[in-house]
């Protein structure tokens, strides 16, 4: 894999390392600092509000103005976050805290395409193996967020929380100082100047209806679950240390697979990758409603990182194919907003849904969700693999 994609890995990873510290920390912050129950997980839906906001206009500045440029100024305003998240946590302001994390989603809403540039940085028949290695930098990410969360208030006690988000102001500053040393071309006069379709014509194919539903599904229900495990777990009697090693784990299990799902998606096609993910994560639900011990949130958890793992990078490389190179600003732009407003949706119903129907019957209301995509995916299978052998 050539160096452009490997810096761009690192960079995501170091990035990714934010959001999985607050789905660690947060719940726990909110506990001492949200004016009651229900608003516990609002700051990490206010990070996925930011990301939500950003997913747009990131894709647009990125078309006008280039990758890289784009990707700095997400960086300083994810830089600028993890500062103000140490000051609110300092003043014990919870406003001034989901602003803070408002801001580091908006970061990581420019992030989110490190995974498109790298497919513009490699040989077309390594686009696969380009987006699973830019996941599998969320490897490096499972390691640093969790125990950044852990050791940071060991080394530095005196600072409780605020001390991971000091760490993460020093991850965000490394991948700083990486991104300009990423060099990413920019489009062609000849690219520029082809013919561009209107974007309905774009969004109807039914590459691209798949490839949305796919990742909107398979992030809003990761997310739905993943949030409100900490949650479920504390409310069960478990500790930090044990909920904060079961998300742990589970992140590996969303990025470990990314060493070999671009291999996979080669040999097996995408919509049978999608219903792999998709039965992984139904196994995942029946875990869930079979038992709470913390082997089963631990088993759980990690089959729902795998199956996420296989939709999403497949929903990626998929809806890549639906565009041409001209149509990509708002193609990308259109495919993030629907798949992060239905994630911040889902972060924002966690903390009620898991305190007013309980853990197990929040698993009930996902089930719908993955029947209906596994159908979806079989009722159009054939149809996306004719489009496959023809050119946009």
């Amino acid at each position: 894999m050539n160096r452009q994609v490997i810096l761009l890995s690192l960079c995501q990873a170091l990035l990714a390392s934010g959001n999985i510290l607050l789905v660690s920390v947060t719940p726990l912050i909110g506990r001492g600092l949200a004016p009651s129950h229900q608003w516990i997980t609002f700051p990490i839906a206010m990070q996925f509000i930011g990301l939500m906001c950003a997913t747009i206009p990131a894709s647009l500045i990125m078309q006008r103005f280039g990758r890289r440029r784009g990707f700095i100024m997400g960086n300083l305003t994810g830089i600028a976050g993890a500062a103000f998240a140490v000051f609110a946590l300092w003043s014990e302001s919870f406003v001034l805290f989901c602003f803070a994390t408002t801001l580091i989603g908006i970061g990581i809403g420019f992030s989110t395409l490190y995974r498109f540039a790298a497919m513009e940085v490699c040989e077309p028949e390594h686009k696969s193996q380009a987006i699973s290695m830019i996941m599998a930098g969320g490897v490096l990410a499972a390691i640093i967020g969790p125990n950044l969360s852990i050791y940071s208030q060991k080394l530095l006690p005196g600072l409780g929380f605020s001390a991971a988000f000091v760490g993460l102001l020093g991850l965000y500053i490394t991948a700083f100082i990486l991104l300009t040393q990423v060099k990413i071309p920019a489009l062609s006069v000849s690219q520029r100047s082809v013919a561009q379709r209107p974007l309905r014509n774009i969004i109807i194919q039914p590459a691209f209806i798949v490839a949305a539903l796919t990742g909107v599904v398979s992030y809003a229900v990761m997310n739905l679950l993943m949030t409100s495990t900490p949650l479920a777990m504390n409310r069960l009697g478990y500790s930090f240390v044990q909920s904060t090693f079961v998300i742990e784990w589970h992140v590996l299990g969303m990025f470990v697979p990314s060493f070999f799902t671009g291999h996979l998606i080669k040999r097996f096609g995408y919509t049978t990758m999608i219903c792999a993910g998709c039965i992984i994560m139904l196994v995942c639900v029946a875990i869930n409603l079979h038992g709470i011990s913390h082997a089963h949130f631990m088993t759980a958890l990690i089959l729902l990182g795998v199956g996420w793992n296989f939709m999403f990078i497949t929903a990626t490389r998929l809806v890549s194919d639906t565009y041409r190179p001209a149509e990509k600003g708002k193609t990308q732009a259109t495919n993030e907003f629907m798949i992060f407003s239905m994630v911040t949706l889902s972060a924002l119903a966690s903390g009620w849904l898991e305190s007013s129907l309980g853990w197990q019957r929040l698993n009930i209301v996902v089930l719908p969700l993955l029947v209906i995509t596994l159908l979806v995916i079989v009722a159009l299978r054939k149809k996306i693999e004719v489009a496959k052998a023809t050119p946009c």
